[in-house]
């Protein structure tokens, strides 16, 4: 039972990891199309639905807001093979919503971003800028390695005593074949000692 809750633990970390690089590469993508006042909120999961964060950008116009949108749901696909869920506002361009389901994407213009007010509504999500949110994954990243290398230095150090016990069992049949050997020899001396006297003997 407590090895299958580490197992639900261990998925829902990975889950976790792959979405918020779903999320930094959509704020790339916004980024790069000059979306302004970028903002992640990482949600409270008491609070947060089926969703684990919102990622919000402004556009000055329902034309670049549509080109935002455009070239977040193209970068996801090309480089992820990922879709989003559903897709609404893109006709309007004044709010457009992508939803990834474990992370929304809104595309708003500035003065809907003001009227709606998505951060202030989610007051219990955490903001973060896209430079503080890669921080923090490159950061989580390196941990995991970090962790990864720490294991794997720790299987070796336990297989090492035990290849070396093997050798040292080994070594007390090697000696125990000695006596043997000389045994044999004497045997064979012995041998050869009667055969030499047994022709004298017919004389």
């Amino acid at each position: 039972m407590e090895r299958e809750n580490e197992r639900e633990r261990m998925a829902t970390h990975l889950d976790h990891e792959q979405t918020r690089i779903l999320v930094q590469a959509a704020a790339a993508a916004c980024e790069d199309k000059k979306g302004a006042d970028t903002r992640i909120l990482e949600l409270d999961p008491a609070d947060s639905g089926l969703s684990d964060f919102f990622l919000v950008t402004s556009a000055s116009n329902d034309r670049q807001a549509v080109a935002i949108a455009d070239e977040i749901e193209m970068r996801l696909k090309k480089n992820f093979n990922v879709m989003p869920n559903s897709v609404e506002g893109r006709r309007h361009g004044g709010w457009i919503l992508l939803d990834y389901v474990d992370f929304v994407a809104h595309v708003f213009l500035a003065e809907r971003r003001a009227f709606y007010d998505i951060e202030r509504l989610r007051k219990s999500a955490r903001p973060l800028t896209p430079v503080e949110f890669d921080q923090e994954l490159t950061h989580a990243l390196a941990e995991k390695t970090r962790a990864a290398r720490i294991q794997a230095s720790g299987k070796k150090s336990k297989a090492g005593p035990a290849r070396a016990g093997a050798k040292k069992a080994s070594l007390p049949r090697k000696a125990a074949a000695k006596p043997a050997a000389k045994k044999i020899a004497s045997r064979s001396a012995t041998k050869k000692a009667t055969a030499k006297k047994s022709p004298a003997k017919r004389g």
